[in-house]
């Protein structure tokens, strides 16, 4: 499904990433966990086109998105092809405050997909029911506590029927009992055999549903295979001992 290589991602002198390679199947549930600074959100955004690369080449359910080999990025009409391939659920909720909680869920669904009010109505209720948020539909986001806001933000991903979900830390900004409720959610979708990157802290999350593991530090790949073997890692045991214990 996914498929990046040798990427390469600099701000001034600061080397971010240094060579990284990652793949993501189809159906396949990848965390990728490591300490603060070592290049997994940016990582993330590179991927979906949020940050440019400075090398390296992604490809997307077969499609280029940039090949610094080969012509650099693919032209407007393909990179929109190919990131709305990918939902992305971000650490902030980045919710419109403005707007209710089904418009939040049908804004992009009518303006990017062009589904008519009603279609984009019916999705946005399906998503949300989901979710566990359909009573919620007629709120604002400031109603909400931070778990049913990033409920909606994954309620908005999933409207646009992507191919693969990506989080960027989904439970970052979230108390120890919203951070059950969100992920009890993600949990729900990896049981559906649903394509998602997950970069997070949460360890056990990690451990528990996750497919593969991938290990980041310094911006480049330590380690990466089962939870089990990525767990016996020497250096994954030093970092996870320091982690946070829910």
């Amino acid at each position: 499904m996914l498929q990046a290589e040798n990427i390469t991602k600099r701000y001034a002198d600061n080397k971010v990433l240094r060579g990284v390679s990652l793949r993501v199947d189809r159906g396949e549930v990848v965390a990728v966990i490591g300490p603060s600074g070592s290049g997994k959100s940016t990582l993330l955004r590179c991927l979906i086109d949020l940050e440019r690369v400075d090398g390296g080449r992604i490809m997307v359910g077969g499609e280029t998105l940039v090949d610094s080999q080969a012509g650099g990025y693919a032209g407007k009409a393909a990179l929109r092809r190919v990131i709305l391939k990918m939902g992305f659920v971000f650490q902030s909720f980045n919710l419109f405050p403005h707007l209710t909680v089904l418009r939040n869920v049908t804004e992009a669904q009518e303006r990017v997909l062009k589904r008519s009010k009603r279609e984009a109505r019916e999705r946005a209720m399906e998503v949300l029911d989901k979710v566990g948020l359909s009573d919620k539909a007629s709120e604002y986001p400031y109603m909400l506590s931070g778990g049913q806001q990033q409920r909606v933000a994954i309620a908005r991903a999933l409207a646009m029927d992507p191919q693969m979900l990506c989080f960027d830390e989904p439970t970052s900004a979230l108390d120890p009992l919203l951070t059950m409720e969100v992920l009890r959610v993600i949990k729900g979708l990896a049981e559906e055999d649903r394509t998602m990157l997950v970069v997070t802290h949460e360890m056990a999350f990690a451990r528990e549903v996750a497919d593969r593991v991938v290990f980041m530090k310094e911006g480049t790949v330590r380690c990466e295979g089962t939870p089990e073997e990525v767990f016996d890692h020497p250096e994954v045991r030093a970092f996870s001992s320091q982690a946070p214990k829910p």
